[in-house]
């Protein structure tokens, strides 16, 4: 049997790059898209896509999805059989310095997207949301059938813009569209910009850190390999419409639509400062810590209700918080030469 073609965006982000390495082992042809911008060290995505770049069953295109025409001479150039897009400007404080950027990737490069799958006939749309659309929501664990109408971020919004556009296009062209909201997502190779790089860093450097909300954050840490056991799981299935679905009582995780939306977490939220003593333990070092407010736009807990992922795909997100960290730091160590 032929393997089939994905296309991939984002290859050379965190996500994106877990994702294309486990895709090739499974001898899928990989297309990927990223247009390493300089959100975050440069360095760390070139070494990224250096990991994955000779791959035979891989081919790697540098630009931005704003770019419709030459996103479109991708889809003609190739037999895509689905799409993976985990390309994003990320970030929930950032969007509040620079939100022009979350509009263009966000929203014009998610519906460049959408358009060349209906213009080319795939099928299959898979997409990365995120725990922040739960935005002023409090009632715990956070359920894909709960309304998410109050964002608290335009980073949320935006996230919450691509559920609406995906369902838009499953109910006019029957497009398969997965929403995959990811709840703190952590491992090797992960992101600078996020709590465990930064503390890790700060930790070795014997240097303070910022710990916010007094360290009341409640996080649903979910360990990489699990979002991409997760991924490669619904890459095999479909979307399909829900026949029970009620017009006057709406479902928001499904639609008469091929249509659904599923929360990737682990289910099982762990306090800012558990996380940071499991830190230390692995790293052997104490720190000094800041306590500050909770910032603009953050939530003080995240807490995901994982029923459906486990009902559709039999598997449940599970690797221990203290495995995970562990992992992280050997990684880290490993990739900066931390003796």
């Amino acid at each position: 049997m032929k393997s089939q073609t994905i296309l991939v965006t984002g290859c050379a982000g965190f996500i994106g790059f877990h994702t294309v390495r486990r895709l090739l082992d499974e001898n899928y042809r990989v297309i990927g898209i990223d247009n390493i911008n300089d959100y975050y060290d440069v360095s760390l995505k070139e070494a990224r896509l250096k990991m994955i770049e000779s791959h035979p069953n891989f081919s790697f295109y540098k630009f931005s999805l704003e770019d419709q025409h030459t996103l479109v001479s991708i889809f003609r150039k190739y037999p895509i059989n689905a799409v993976i897009h985990l390309a994003a400007q990320a970030g929930v404080r950032y969007s509040l310095k620079n939100p022009q950027s979350y509009i263009n990737s966000n929203i014009v490069g998610f519906f460049n997207l959408l358009e060349a799958c209906r213009c080319f006939e795939i099928g299959n749309f898979m997409y990365a949301s995120s725990s922040s659309v739960y935005g002023a929501n409090t009632r715990m664990p956070f359920s894909v059938h709960h309304p998410v109408n109050h964002p608290v971020s335009l980073y949320a919004a935006t996230k919450k813009s691509n559920e609406l556009m995906a369902h838009t296009y499953s109910y006019l062209f029957s497009i398969s569209t997965i929403g995959l909201r990811f709840f703190t997502v952590y491992g090797p190779w992960g992101r600078p910009d996020m709590a465990l790089f930064l503390f890790t860093k700060a930790i070795l450097e014997d240097k303070a850190i910022d710990v916010y909300n007094y360290g009341k954050m409640r996080r649903d840490f979910t360990y990489i390999d699990d979002i991409v056991e997760s991924i490669v799981r619904l890459l095999k299935k479909k979307a399909l419409s829900n026949p029970l679905w009620d017009a006057n009582e709406p479902d928001p995780a499904t639609s008469r639509a091929p249509y659904r939306i599923y929360n990737i977490g682990s289910g099982n939220p762990v306090e800012l400062l558990t996380f940071i003593t499991e830190l230390e333990n692995a790293l052997g070092k104490k720190v000094k810590k800041n306590f500050i407010p909770l910032q603009q736009g953050d939530v003080p807990e995240t807490y995901a209700d994982v029923s459906d992922l486990v009902r559709d795909i039999a598997f449940n997100p599970k690797t221990p918080i203290k495995e995970g960290i562990a992992n992280f730091v050997s990684w880290y160590k490993r990739y900066y030469g931390v003796k």
